[in-house]
């Protein structure tokens, strides 16, 4: 039997002094009750009670015990109350996952919105390109680019992200400046360790289609770093819009094949399957669907 039943059960025998007023509270049967009562003395090998025909009294050890039961359901009552007060009001520390690029460039802009809707969240953010285990590593939620393997965890998708072809003025500047896909072929394409070994592009236009392999001079598993590498006019980025927007708008790079398009790439922020997830969790996951979604 479960003890903390079976102490609530004993405080009310104590408190109404019979087994079928107590019965009658918690929907029970008489002898379930008295049952509940006998797990309890079988487990301390002492009687809580003196039975009579008319009434139950309190042993020496009995009386005792109830303070210490009234102690612990008030404990555990309290508790309770705690963590609905944690489910109602979004607050304590969020521990939140986020690939490199997208985190700095797309996430991180929007975080003091949310900071500012709820200041008793506190946010610990992660940013890798790696893909983490939620439990394992103790996760809130993470957001993840490309398909989907965790088939267990909820999902929530966000805006695709499209995947830009772009180089700086002064690669092109020595190496001239690709007008198609097979052009392209003939450039220094940075690689881009996720991607596995020899991956090719696969680009789109109207009814036309061309696959481009990438065989360049370099391979970086951090986009941060391969962004740098472009910027030095080392070779030919492909990657996420998030990480090179802001270098083409400022003239630092220089986009490609602008009419030509690649497949973009899904995003989802995902959580494990909860019955029901915590207040800052759900408030977080809601929000960034709201401003990213």
């Amino acid at each position: 039997m479960d003890r903390l039943t079976s102490m609530a059960v004993f405080v009310r025998v104590a408190e109404k002094g019979s087994f079928a007023a107590a019965a009658v509270e918690f929907g029970l049967s008489a002898t379930m009750v008295a049952n509940h009562v006998r797990a309890l003395e079988d487990g301390l090998g002492a009687r809580l009670l003196d039975r009579t025909t008319r009434r139950h009294a309190l042993t020496e050890i009995g009386a005792a015990y109830l303070e210490r039961c009234r102690d612990v359901l008030a404990s555990v009552q309290a508790a309770d109350h705690v963590a609905e007060a944690l489910r109602a009001v979004p607050q304590g520390t969020l521990r939140v996952s986020a690939p490199v690029s997208w985190g700095t460039h797309r996430l991180v802009p929007v975080l003091g919105d949310y900071l500012a809707r709820h200041p008793r969240v506190r946010i610990e953010l992660s940013l890798n390109d790696r893909v983490v285990d939620l439990a394992e590593e103790g996760f809130d939620c993470a957001f993840r680019s490309g398909e989907l393997a965790d088939t267990h965890l909820v999902a929530r998708p966000l805006c695709r992200a499209r995947m830009l072809v772009a180089a700086s003025p002064a690669y092109l500047e020595r190496h001239g400046t690709p007008v198609t896909p097979q052009e392209l072929a003939g450039h220094a394409l940075l690689g881009f360790a996720p991607w596995g070994a020899e991956p090719v592009l696969r680009f789109e236009r109207a009814h036309e289609r061309a696959r481009v392999p990438v065989r360049g001079p370099l391979v970086i598993n951090n986009g941060q770093a391969l962004l740098a590498a472009a910027l030095a006019g080392i070779g030919v980025a492909v990657q996420a819009d998030a990480l090179l927007d802001p270098a083409i708008e400022r003239g630092e790079l220089v986009r490609l094949l602008a009419d030509w398009s690649l497949p973009s790439r899904p995003l989802h922020v995902l959580r494990l399957p909860e019955a029901r997830p915590s207040a800052k969790l759900r408030s977080f996951v809601d929000f960034v669907v709201e401003r990213l979604g």
